[in-house]
């Protein structure tokens, strides 16, 4: 490692010198004029050459290599007033300009949609899918407030429990295996019990990059997947807001400027959010005919910015958050769990360079508590920070990225295994992470080697993980693409793959005390104590197709190969220490190994009126314990989304969309017989003849041997939008989730037989009045 760290000095080192030598440079940053948000994915171009590129989610842009000479600088998109600017280039000098950017009447749906297809173009984009604030309108509401996590569950290869337990699987991944990032801040719960409402705010998102596999080494410490959300600054222009309610809930959004943006895009702002759910109180009035006692779910999400601009285009941001859960369901007493914490980050430019530079800092903690009547409570809490700094060097149609990324993390838990033994754990560990990744474009071929460098303390284990991604360009329509690279990780869930209900979800670290060998399929032996860190290997590969200019086809498949798992063992019958006893029915832990493997396919029409989404997932995945193999249970085979959205109506004042969803049916394991547990309340001197148990006993099925019915539903929103002026608008939202009351099931009591469904018919009523 501190080799690699040296090494990875000395290419900044060379890269800063570097560019200050070459020759011109032009750098700076492009921001919406109205409010001084970042403009991204603008396209600079220096006119009438092939010098062009477009701004990243900081508004950042770089041309380089520039030979002397007199350019006109074009600032070109849908959304803002075009601007051109003359400059003189001479070799050797660095030149800063920054641009503010007047929006144009008309809507945002067409800009996007060109810069979508530019980065089609000249990035890799493999299992990537970007996620901004019109795609989250074009889906319809659930109870009239619009959600991530609604988009979330439409995209390729996600797979949702449904409308309760609040858990996404991607790719064959469970929940603990996909990193969720808010501006650099790992959040280790970003989804409500509800299972339909994420703790963000959709109005202070400015973007969203959903990678399902294949990312580069810029990401890691998990074996899956990576959700890196990007919020707004707030406005500097002037004070705005946002007021909202339905019978779900209520929201406030309020921003503004504490120091006005200058000419020379300098200030200060503030943005701040809250939501609160009161569907628990509301249900009872609106929704009695599905629980008299009313849908016993809670959630309150409070967040705040800072955001200090300086006038080269460089900032710094802090932040604070509280996210916070509350849910009984029917067969519990409470569950509840709560997510704190603050942080910031930061951009730079440093005069006479084209490097960008950024960094993040963040300190959180998480806490879940299920209290159950007739069992011992569960809690687990997951406290630490995370840092990372991280630079750029743009070359044209190229660049290069480098960083390091430190995370601290401390555990505290205590739980019970499906036989009421008692597992505990209290850990501290530390990860160091260094990476190289670079673009490099090549005729038709685009190029992203990358190498990540994963340290964990508390195994002294360092990880080489390479990652590759290409995309070859068979002409200005079709395009193929593949990604390949290895993943590990360290941090595991408190409960197993295996259950169909998954409501208490903490997290252990490294746990040491494992199994020392793994039996394969083959019947192989595998030493698990050269190497107990949880891996997995993506290889996917697929094609892009312009069927026209508003028709996209995107087509991947994948394999990800989980060559170890650690997993929660549901098998413990004796104290770990107990002698003599297999590893199998004494360690809280065991070690899989697994595959998952599918297709998605995802055709699309968008324009600025209207859009249509067709996906497709086929899926398996499989997971061997040692000694046979299952499914778990968010394999699902079949998932189909179709979503269509249309605004009409004057200024396209009126919007309408629909969602349906079918899934085919999750695995469970059957009951196959129940018995009397024996009384041994007197311990080794009980009769078992004379006392009774008043206990059932279950003889349990093969594992998930069985199937759920299929899973479809469909939603349906029309929205309208009035203006007041230049400043003050309503809208006013009307919702209904599964319109023809489909009876999905949630879960089977074992005991008493009884089916709990997910929502019913329930229609919604909401408005927003902006300001």
């Amino acid at each position: 490692m501190e080799r690699f760290l040296k090494g990875l000095l000395f290419v900044l080192c060379m890269t800063i010198a570097g560019s200050a030598f070459s020759q011109g440079i032009i750098k700076g940053f492009v921001k919406d004029g109205s409010t001084g948000e970042p403009a991204l994915f603008v396209t600079v171009v220096l006119e009438g050459t092939s010098f062009g590129v477009t701004t990243d989610v900081t508004g950042y842009y770089s041309l380089t290599k520039i030979p002397a000479g007199t350019y006109t600088i074009l600032i070109n998109s849908i959304e803002y007033e075009e601007i051109r600017k003359e400059i003189v280039i001479e070799d050797g000098k660095v030149y800063s300009r920054n641009f503010q950017l007047e929006p144009k009447v008309i809507q945002l749906g067409g800009a996007e949609i060109s810069a979508d297809s530019e980065e089609q173009k000249n990035q890799v984009r493999m299992s990537v899918e970007t996620i901004r604030p019109n795609d989250i309108k074009r889906v319809p509401t659930f109870g009239g407030q619009a959600d991530i996590v609604q988009v979330l569950t439409t995209l390729p290869g996600f797979v949702s429990t449904g409308d309760q337990g609040g858990q996404i699987y991607i790719r064959g991944g469970s929940p603990v295996q996909n990193k969720v990032m808010l501006d650099g801040m790992i959040v280790y719960n970003a989804f409500h019990s509800i299972g339909l409402f994420s703790v963000f705010d959709t109005d202070i998102i400015s973007n969203a990059d959903i990678y399902t596999g294949g990312f580069s080494g810029e990401f890691g410490g998990r074996v899956s997947s990576i959700m890196d959300i990007t919020t707004r600054d707030g406005n500097k222009k002037h004070v705005s807001g946002k007021i909202g309610a339905s019978p779900f809930g209520a929201k406030i959004l309020v921003e503004g400027p504490l120091k006005k943006l200058g000419e020379n895009g300098s200030g200060i702002s503030y943005v701040f959010s809250a939501k609160r759910s009161y569907l628990e109180e509301s249900s009872k009035l609106f929704y009695s005919y599905i629980d008299e006692d009313g849908l016993p779910f809670n959630f309150t999400d409070i967040y705040g910015k800072l955001s200090f601009g300086g006038a080269n285009g460089s900032k710094f941001n802090i932040f604070g958050f509280s996210f916070n859960d509350d849910v009984r369901y029917q067969a519990l007493s409470d569950l509840n769990w709560s997510n704190n914490g603050g942080g910031g980050n930061f951009v730079v430019v440093p005069p006479g360079s084209a490097v960008l530079i950024k960094g993040n800092f963040a300190y959180s903690e998480y806490n879940i508590n299920l209290r159950e009547e007739g069992l011992p409570d569960r809690s687990s809490t997951i406290g630490g920070f995370n840092f990372g700094l991280d630079f750029k060097y743009v070359l044209n149609d190229d660049d290069v990225r480098w960083g390091i990324q430190v995370v601290g993390v401390n555990t505290d838990y205590e739980t019970f295994n499906s036989l009421g033994v008692q597992v505990e754990q209290q850990e501290s560990t530390n990860e160091l992470a260094g990476y190289v990744d670079i673009k490099k474009s090549a005729g038709k071929f685009l190029f992203q080697p990358s190498l990540r460098l994963q340290y964990y303390s508390s195994l002294s284990q360092l990880s080489p993980e390479p990652r590759l991604g290409i995309k070859y360009k068979v002409n200005e329509v079709f395009r193929l693409k593949a990604a390949a690279g290895i993943y590990t990780q360290n941090l595991i869930q408190a409960n197993s793959d295996r259950d169909v209900v998954n409501l208490f979800y903490g997290f252990i670290t490294a746990p040491t005390d494992i199994q020392d060998e793994l039996v394969l399929p083959d019947g192989e032996v595998r030493d698990i104590n050269d190497d107990p860190l949880q891996r997995a290997r993506h290889l996917i590969a697929g094609f892009e197709y312009d069927i026209t200019e508003r028709w996209n086809l995107n087509v991947e498949g994948y394999i990800k190969d989980f060559n170890q798992v650690t997993n929660v063992n549901r098998n413990k019958l004796f104290p770990t220490n107990t002698a003599d006893v297999p590893d199998v029915l004494r360690l809280d832990y065991i070690i899989e190994t697994g595959i998952a493997r599918g297709v998605d396919v995802v055709l699309k029409y968008e324009d600025k009126r209207r859009s249509v989404w067709f996906v497709y997932s086929l899926a398996d995945v499989d997971r061997w314990d040692g000694f046979t193999w299952y499914d778990p249970v968010f394999d699902r085979r079949h998932n189909i989304n179709f979503v269509a959205s249309h605004a009409f109506g004057e200024d396209d004042s009126w919007n309408a969309s629909l969602r349906w969803n079918l899934g085919t049916g999750l695995p469970f394991t059957q009951t196959q017989g129940y018995y009397q547990a024996p009384n041994i309340t007197d311990g080794i001197g009980s009769d078992p003849v004379v006392l009774n148990s008043d206990e059932l006993g279950i003889f349990y099925a093969e594992l998930n041997g069985g199937r759920l019915s299929d899973y479809h539903r469909l939603d349906l929103s029309v929205s309208k939008s009035w203006k007041f002026g230049d400043r003050i608008g309503l809208d006013m939202n009307a919702s209904v989730t599964n319109i023809y009351s489909r009876e999905n099931v949630f879960y089977v009591n074992r005991v008493t037989g009884e089916t709990v469904y997910q929502l019913p018919f329930l229609p919604s009523i909401g408005f927003d009045l902006t300001f």
